[in-house]
């Protein structure tokens, strides 16, 4: 099953992000997830050092030193309502400034991005402009309010990317601040992986759970769009 991706660069932005407000009230319900954390750990580059309170905090730690050290490449999100109706064309690709030659990643992470087709170069030449994208995205209408609620698998890479593009800062030094400031910009977020706590039935990855519940996950061609439909 395939679906219609509509790809965002920087020459139309504005245009797609138009669409957006104009669709978010009919379709709150926004799934996401994020290229640069797609797989287990491609987007890891280095670890945090020191004594910490546990391994919580540890975690924590090890995000934000690489959210901080990285940039996102690409963001996947798809929009549907409660009853999971969704518009015509409900999938967006926003596709990031990044260049392989100035801009810091792992080389386990840019060769499953390359083998799954994207541009580097195009990336690079015709990117969205980082902070332009994080100041438009706080008028958007998809943060702040709490009707709109945010669907993601295992997300705390997903959001703390996000949190670095809205604020344009360091992520939060200690996790508690991190969850504060995430519950001010996203109010309603659906974690699946948490959900699987809670249903002890549902084990694995994000494909294991749509083959457990027999659902179709749309198979694209770029990897965050196929993971947020």
């Amino acid at each position: 099953m395939q679906t219609q991706i509509r790809e965002v660069w920087a020459d139309n932005l504005d245009a797609e992000l138009d669409i957006l407000r104009e669709l978010v009230d009919r379709y709150p319900y926004v799934s996401m997830v994020n290229s640069i954390d797609d797989t287990e750990f491609p987007g890891v580059v280095a670890r945090p050092i020191g004594n910490f309170k546990n391994s919580s905090d540890y975690h924590y730690q090890t995000l934000r030193c690489n959210v901080d050290l990285l940039k996102i490449i690409q963001l996947g999100i798809t929009i549907a309502d409660a009853d999971g109706n969704m518009p015509e064309y409900p999938t967006w690709q926003f596709n990031f400034k990044f260049s392989l030659n100035d801009d810091m990643y792992a080389p386990d992470s840019i060769d499953l991005l390359t083998k799954s087709g994207i541009n580097f170069k195009r990336l690079e030449a015709n990117g969205i402009d980082i902070e332009e994208f994080g100041e438009k995205l706080v008028t958007s209408g998809f943060v702040l309010f709490d009707h709109v609620h945010w669907i993601s698998f295992h997300s705390g890479y997903d959001f703390g990317y996000l949190l670095k593009v809205l604020t344009s800062l360091p992520l939060p030094s200690n996790e508690n601040d991190f969850f504060d400031l995430l519950r001010i910009w996203f109010p309603c977020i659906f974690d699946i992986k948490y959900v699987m706590k809670i249903n002890r039935l549902l084990k694995g990855g994000l494909q294991d759970i749509a083959d457990e519940l027999q659902v179709i996950i749309s198979m694209f061609h770029y990897i965050s769009c196929s993971d947020s439909h």
